[in-house]
C-alpha cells in the first residue's frame, strides 16, 4: 500500500482522485467509488466550509477520515469524507459508484414502491443515489471511518458502532480524468471532479 494513497490528511483536491477505485460499505452494501468531487475551505466559494465552521459545516474541519453527511433539496442524504489537516476545512463528495457488494439490499434501498427497480450501473450513479444506496443519515454526519488497505489492515481507528462506514482504500492509484464540479453555482469551474474514463456509472458529463 502505497502511503500516499492511505494519507487521508491531504488536502482534498489531493486525495480526491486517489479515492477513484477505493471501496465504501455499510456492512451490507458496498460501492466502488467511480467519481468524487472536492471542496475545500475559506478559498473555495462552493463549499460548505466557506463561511467558517458552521453548525453544519464543522465536522468538515477535521479531524480527518470522519463522514461529513449533508441533506441536499430536503431529500438527499449527501456523503463526504473529511480528510486534510485537523482545523483546515477539506472533504471529498463521494458522487457515483458501482455497487460490488450487497447488490439485493441496494436495489430495495433504491426502488420506488410499484416502481420497476433502476439499472445496476445507474444505482449508485449520482452523489443522493449513492447516499441512498448506503442508506446515509444525518445522523451519521461527524462518526469516524474505519480505514483500512486491500490486506484488510486497520489504518486508521476503527468507527464507532451503528452505522458508521468503512473504507478500503485501492492498493495504487488508477488513472483517471479531471473537471468542472457538476450541480453548483460558484466557483463551479473548478476542475475539483474526478472520475475514472469509460466507467458507465460516472454521473455526469465525461
Amino acid at each position: 500500500m502505497s502511503a500516499s494513497v492511505a494519507d487521508l490528511s491531504r488536502p482534498a483536491d489531493e486525495l480526491a482522485p486517489l479515492l477513484l477505485g477505493a471501496v465504501v460499505g455499510d456492512g451490507t452494501v458496498a460501492v466502488r467509488l467511480t467519481e468524487v468531487e472536492a471542496y475545500l475551505g475559506a478559498e473555495d466559494p462552493a463549499s460548505h466550509a466557506f463561511a467558517g465552521p458552521t453548525p453544519r459545516a464543522r465536522v468538515m474541519f477535521g479531524p480527518p477520515a470522519h463522514l461529513y453527511v449533508y441533506l441536499s433539496y430536503g431529500i438527499h442524504r449527501i456523503g463526504n469524507i473529511v480528510c486534510g489537516t485537523d482545523g483546515q476545512a477539506s472533504a471529498v463528495l463521494l458522487r457515483a459508484g458501482e455497487v460490488v457488494a450487497g447488490l439485493e439490499e441496494a436495489l430495495r434501498r433504491r426502488t420506488r414502491p410499484g416502481a420497476a427497480p433502476p439499472a445496476r450501473q445507474g444505482l449508485a450513479r449520482g452523489p443522493g443515489n449513492l447516499g441512498q444506496v448506503l442508506a446515509l443519515d444525518t445522523s451519521m454526519s461527524g462518526l469516524p471511518l474505519t480505514v483500512r488497505d486491500t490486506d484488510g489492515g486497520v489504518l486508521a481507528p476503527a468507527g464507532l458502532a451503528g452505522r458508521a462506514l468503512w473504507l478500503e482504500l485501492p492498493p495504487a492509484p488508477l488513472p483517471y480524468r479531471a473537471g468542472p464540479r457538476i450541480g453548483i453555482s460558484r466557483n463551479k469551474e473548478a476542475p475539483l471532479r474526478f472520475w475514472l474514463p469509460g466507467d458507465p456509472t460516472v454521473s455526469g458529463r465525461r
